[in-house]
C-alpha cells in the first residue's frame, strides 16, 4: 500500500495528492510568490483526524506543515514536500447567549465567528481581516479591532483542544495543562495544532466605525499618535499611511493622494463615540469621513481587500516613541512608494492590553504604545517583488532604531535573530522548556520557531 492510500484508510476526512484534480487549488495561498507543492493535503474531520494525520507522518517521517487561514506571512502554511494538515474543513462555531461562550474549530477564520456572535449582539476581537484564520491569529496573540477595549484575542481564551506532536489530544486551560495553555497564547504553532478554541465573547451590540482620512502631514501624523494612545478606551484606531484608492465612495480628486486612512472601532454609546472622534476630525479637515453606527462585523469590508491575492514584504515593530525625523522618512518613503498599494501602519495600543501582565501570556510585548508596520504591498504577479522589498528594507533600516521587540504574527522568515526578538529572554526560556516537553523533537518546525535545544 502506498503512504498516501494507507493516509486516506486512516482518517475520515480528504486526502488530496497531486493526481486530485483539486491539488492545485488546495495548495495556493493567498500569496503571489509562494507556488509549494505538499506531498499529500489532509482536510481532516475533526481532532481525531488531526491526531491520525500527525501519528501517520511521524511513523514515516514526513514533514507536517499546518494551515488554517493561509495568510502566514512566512509562509509556513505549505510546505514542499510535506503533509499539509488544512484545518478548513473544520470550522464550526457554536455559541452560547446566555453564558457568552463560544466554542470555535481550528479552522474558523474571523468571519466565520464575528457573524453568529454579531446576529446575537455579541463579538470577539480578532485581526484586522476577515480571512484570517482564527488558528494562527489566537495562538500569535490577536491584535485587532478592539484591542485596547478588550484587549487581545488571547486575553479572552478560555481553553483549547491541542494535538500535540506524539498525536495525543489535550485540554489546555487555566486548570488543565496550564503550562501549555500559557504557551499557547502567544507562542505560535510550536506545541500543537489547536482543534478547537473557548472564547469569551464580549457584549458589542453595535459600533461606531468606518474610516477618517486626514492629510498627510508630519503634524496631523505626531498628533494622531498621541490622542490614539490616550483617547478613551473605548476607541481602537489603525492608521494607514498610504495613497488614496479608487474605492467605491471616495472622491475622484483625492484617489492616489497620500493620506492618513484611520479606521475606527468605537465600542461606547453612539453620543460619546462622536465626542470621542472629535479631536480626530480636528486635526485637519478630513479628506473623508465615512463613520457611522453598525454591527461589529462590517468593520470587516474596509479591509476585505487584504484577503485577495497579492505579494508583501514586511517588517514591523514596537515603539513607544517616534521621532520627528522618522515620521519625515515615513511619509517620505509613502510618498515615493515602490508600489502604490504599499502602506506603513500605526496601531496606539494601551487600555486592556496592557493590564495583562507580560507574564501571563507568552506574548510579553505588553508596555509599548504603538506598533509599526511597513507593508510593501503589489497585485501584479509580473513585477519583481524583490524591488518592493528593497522598499521596505530601506524604510525598516530607518525606523528600527526608533523601538524594539516585534509581533510574531507579522514576522516574515526572518531569521532566528528576529524570533528572538519577538520573546523577552525570560519569555523565549520558558517557551524552549515548554517546547523540550510537548516537542522535544521539534516535529512542529514550520512556524517562527523556538528549539526545544537548551
Amino acid at each position: 500500500m502506498r503512504p498516501v492510500d494507507e493516509l486516506r484508510s486512516r482518517v475520515a476526512g480528504e486526502v488530496i495528492t497531486v493526481d486530485s484534480p483539486e491539488y492545485d487549488e488546495a495548495r495556493s495561498t493567498i500569496s503571489l510568490t509562494t507556488d509549494r507543492r505538499p506531498l499529500a493535503i489532509v482536510r481532516p474531520a475533526d481532532a481525531l483526524d488531526v491526531a491520525e494525520a500527525v501519528r501517520f507522518a511521524r511513523e514515516h517521517g514526513f514533514p507536517v506543515s499546518v494551515r488554517s487561514g493561509g495568510h502566514s506571512l512566512a509562509h509556513y502554511s505549505v510546505i514542499d514536500g510535506a503533509i499539509n494538515i488544512d484545518l478548513s474543513s473544520m470550522k464550526r462555531v457554536e455559541i452560547d447567549p446566555e453564558t457568552r461562550i463560544a466554542r470555535v474549530q481550528g479552522g474558523a477564520r474571523s468571519n466565520d465567528l464575528a457573524g453568529p456572535a454579531g446576529e446575537l449582539g455579541l463579538a470577539l476581537t480578532t485581526g484586522d481581516t476577515g480571512s484570517v484564520g482564527l488558528g494562527g491569529l489566537t495562538t500569535g496573540g490577536g491584535i485587532g479591532f478592539m484591542v485596547r477595549k478588550y484587549g487581545l484575542t488571547i486575553d479572552n481564551l478560555l481553553a483549547a483542544t491541542v494535538v500535540t506532536a506524539n498525536g495525543e489530544i489535550l485540554t489546555a486551560s487555566a486548570d488543565e495543562n496550564a503550562d501549555l495553555f500559557w504557551a499557547i497564547r502567544g507562542g505560535g504553532g510550536n506545541f500543537g495544532i489547536v482543534t478547537e478554541f473557548v472564547y469569551r465573547l464580549a457584549d458589542v451590540p453595535q459600533i461606531l466605525g468606518g474610516m477618517i482620512a486626514l492629510p498627510a502631514t508630519r503634524e496631523v501624523l505626531r498628533k494622531y499618535l498621541e490622542y490614539s494612545v490616550s483617547a478613551p478606551e473605548d476607541l481602537t484606531t489603525i492608521a494607514n499611511l498610504m495613497h488614496v484608492p479608487p474605492f467605491p465612495g471616495i472622491p475622484e480628486e483625492h484617489v492616489g493622494k497620500v493620506t492618513l486612512a484611520i479606521l475606527v472601532t468605537w465600542t461606547g454609546s453612539i453620543e460619546d463615540g462622536d465626542r470621542a472622534l472629535a479631536p480626530l476630525r480636528a486635526l485637519a479637515t478630513p479628506l473623508v469621513d465615512a463613520v457611522s453606527p453598525m454591527p461589529y462585523p462590517e468593520i470587516y469590508r474596509l479591509t476585505d481587500h487584504f484577503g485577495g491575492p497579492h505579494g508583501a514584504a514586511i517588517r514591523s515593530i514596537f515603539a513607544d516613541e517616534l521621532s520627528d525625523a522618522a515620521l519625515d522618512a515615513t511619509i517620505a518613503a509613502i510618498e515615493q512608494a515602490s508600489s502604490p498599494f504599499s502602506l506603513v501602519q500605526f496601531r496606539g495600543l494601551g487600555g486592556a492590553f496592557a493590564r495583562v501582565p507580560s507574564d501571563a501570556t507568552a506574548f510579553a510585548h505588553r508596555s509599548q504604545q504603538y506598533f509599526v508596520a511597513i507593508i510593501g504591498i503589489w497585485l501584479d504577479p509580473s513585477e519583481d517583488g524583490a524591488v518592493h522589498g528593497a522598499w521596505t528594507q530601506a524604510l525598516w533600516k530607518t525606523i528600527r532604531p526608533e523601538g524594539s521587540g516585534v509581533y510574531v504574527n507579522f514576522l516574515e522568515d526572518e531569521g532566528a535573530d528576529r524570533v528572538r526578538d519577538a520573546y523577552p529572554a525570560a519569555t523565549l526560556a520558558r517557551l524552549a522548556e515548554i517546547k523540550r516537553k510537548y516537542d522535544p523533537t521539534n516535529f512542529f518546525r514550520f512556524n517562527q520557531n523556538v528549539s526545544p535545544q537548551k
